[in-house]
């Protein structure tokens, strides 16, 4: 597995594979891709900043415009759509295995589709990844391999010790907003 990219299948894979170029051009990193909802379905993207630094409303009103000019051309989903942009956010999920490897050292809750010794759901210390496994130490100090092609949904836990890592991050680029924030939500999009 790419440690560079998150897993995705179906609908969500399309726009992540149709959106990756630009947004990598950009200087920016999916962190995941999401389709939600069926009627008039959502598409969350969320997206780190190539350089480490923390991800600006500015960054994700360049993203948005980008992948809504993509979708818009390319035509994915059929009828109104919204679209998100968002940064990761502090208890991020983890997706990758650059995620679990950034994050060592760091409480996760994880949960798997596959159990392992009957087990779906894990909590513990983040040992990182080697691309194939996610490693965690849990609260009884035995260490657990979960497959990253198994994986359900993992994340951060929000703990202080995180604030304070992320409080240390690299400040974005010259004339970005340094306030956290999940970004702008453009308008309803109609596609043809």
């Amino acid at each position: 597995m790419d440690t560079d990219l998150s897993a995705h299948s179906g609908l969500e894979a399309r726009i992540a594979a149709l959106i990756s170029p630009s947004i990598v051009e950009m200087g920016y990193e999916i962190v995941r891709v999401a389709v939600l909802g069926r009627e008039r379905p959502t598409v969350q993207v969320m997206a780190d900043r190539a350089d480490g630094a923390q991800i600006s409303v500015e960054d994700c009103e360049r993203i948005s415009q980008a992948v809504s000019a993509l979708l818009d051309v390319e035509d994915p989903i059929p009828g109104a759509w919204t679209l998100e942009v968002s940064s990761a956010g502090i208890d991020r999920p983890l997706c990758r295995a650059k995620d679990w490897n950034r994050f060592a050292g760091h409480e996760v809750r994880a949960e798997v589709m596959v159990p392992l010794d009957g087990r779906r759901r894990f909590a513990g210390v983040a040992l990182g990844s080697d691309g194939t496994v996610a490693r965690i130490r849990l609260d009884d100090g035995t260490e657990v391999a979960l497959p990253l092609a198994e994986m359900r949904r993992a994340r951060l836990v929000l703990t202080d010790a995180l604030i304070e890592a992320s409080a240390r991050m690299a400040p974005p680029a010259a004339g970005g907003d340094d306030t956290p924030d999940d970004g702008p939500t453009p308008p309803d999009h109609k596609l043809h």
